[in-house]
């Protein structure tokens, strides 16, 4: 049921804490893990960022919804909040890129929120008091209920979560196709019915997107530059198995070269990192977070990715199984987030919950070996244990220049190196995109080491 501008809400944490407002998007109540996010773009990509699967979302910058909402700013094929706080919500947008406003959007995607909160006094209690489980609803009036509701919510630590955000069938994607296979559910019919356990990609083609497009009055975001129907590839029922679409590849114009295969372990991959691999000349080929290793290395990669995503990452034991085995491997290994720290934690180190958390797309971090400061986007509320991490296995590459984090490792025992931050960075800063060439330029040597071409 949709709220409207009249309709009240409340905001209640474990802590016995209990804020009134107005109610945005759906009507009804969500709870969840109550963080804040420092960016002052891009909320978009934050509301569809797997990493932060059912968190509730409170933005510090005041103004939200002013530049609506726009289909290619999607980074999943859903929303992945469970609930929005803000100070200021915009109704209504000035964008003429944009092709809806954000109120519709979270009511299409079933996400609750509330506004009129006074989020820099909520911010600094959080600060004060550490990340705390919360409740928002606009259907229940007793503050003291919604308090029980969310001191009986489950703590993140110990909560696996990349299995409930990872595709369910394998999916390729190749250089000169992204903009077939980008995931939008901006302004189409809502998508997330029925798939609250897992990310369901479509299959439409570029002729039948645009058509979805303007049935439903939205300018069509894609366009078929060859002319022709291009079908996003995809393992499952529908095209009965994997398929590389060669000779689709040779007659295509805009066709480029694949130079590298990575096999990409999907815990909650972002858009964008797909995009920074494909652009680079990568046949990236997604796996669902449980796929067996043998599986994997059928499609004989050169090399694998490991990828951000949600929750605690000590109850993933399958993941540390599937790492162990690639670094037996030899080939070059990259891990964003979630996959830095299972890197980490196949290599013995421990990785504990933070206080507060890193969110926002202003995080200063130092990079040790050339001795200069990156302005990162980071989202993560684990970190590595920096006393855990011995000399002789990893080298510590970057640090965080606000506490100390560890934000970096180039490890010694095999070929490989991550980082707690997002080097992909939607809508930006751009200073850590160099870190997807130092993985390209670690598969060249290594396949020139093996005399591959």
């Amino acid at each position: 049921m949709p709220s409207s501008k009249n309709e009240k809400a409340i905001l209640a944490l474990a802590d016995g804490t209990v804020v009134h407002g107005i109610a945005i998007g759906h009507k009804g109540t969500a709870g969840g893990e109550l963080c804040f996010n420092t960016s002052m773009t891009g909320y978009q990509e934050i509301f569809t960022d797997p990493s932060y699967h059912g968190q509730l979302m409170m933005m510090t910058y005041p103004h939200i919804g002013n530049y609506g909402v726009s289909a290619r700013d999607d980074e999943a094929h859903k929303v992945m909040i469970s609930g929005l706080i803000v100070r200021a919500f915009s109704y209504h947008y000035s964008n003429l890129m944009a092709d809806g406003n954000l109120n519709d959007y979270l009511k299409r995607n079933k996400v609750i929120g509330i506004t009129g909160i006074d989020t820099r006094k909520l911010v600094r209690h959080i600060r004060e008091k550490g990340v705390i489980n919360a409740i928002i609803s606009s259907d229940n009036n007793d503050a003291k209920d919604l308090v029980k509701q969310a001191r009986q919510w489950p703590s993140m630590v110990g909560l696996e979560l990349a299995s409930k955000v990872t595709l369910e069938d394998p999916r390729t994607y190749k250089p000169g196709e992204l903009e077939w296979n980008h995931p939008s559910i901006s302004q189409l019919a809502s998508h997330t019915d029925g798939q609250a356990s897992a990310r369901k990609f479509t299959t439409h083609t570029a002729t039948s997107r645009a058509a979805e497009a303007a049935t439903a009055g939205v300018p069509s975001t894609v366009s078929s530059r060859s002319g022709k129907n291009q079908p996003v590839e995809h393992e499952g029922k529908q095209n009965g198995g994997i398929k590389e679409n060669e000779e689709q590849g040779k007659s295509g114009k805009d066709e480029r070269r694949a130079l590298y295969k990575v096999a990409a372990l999907d815990y909650g991959i972002k858009q964008n990192i797909i995009n920074n691999l494909v652009q680079r000349g990568c046949m990236l080929r997604l796996f669902p977070a449980k796929t067996d290793f043998e599986t994997i290395m059928k499609w004989e990669p050169d090399a694998f990715f490991f990828s951000n995503g949600p929750g605690d990452p000590n109850p993933m034991v399958y993941a540390i199984d599937t790492i162990t085995k690639a670094k037996e491997s030899g080939k070059p290994i990259f891990g964003i987030c979630l996959g830095h720290q299972l890197l980490a934690l196949s290599e013995g180190m421990q990785v504990t919950k933070m206080f507060v958390g890193h969110r926002g797309a202003n995080q200063p971090v130092k990079n040790l070996h050339h001795d200069h400061v990156e302005i990162t986007t980071q989202n993560h509320g684990f970190a590595i244990d920096s006393d855990s991490v011995s000399p002789d296995i990893a080298e510590v590459t970057h640090r965080n220049l606000n506490d100390g984090t560890l934000e970096g490792l180039n490890f010694k025992r095999f070929n490989g190196f991550s980082v707690q931050y997002h080097p992909e960075a939607s809508p930006g800063p751009h200073d850590s995109s160099y870190l997807f060439d130092e993985f390209i330029n670690r598969i060249k040597t290594h396949k020139a080491q093996k005399g591959l071409s």
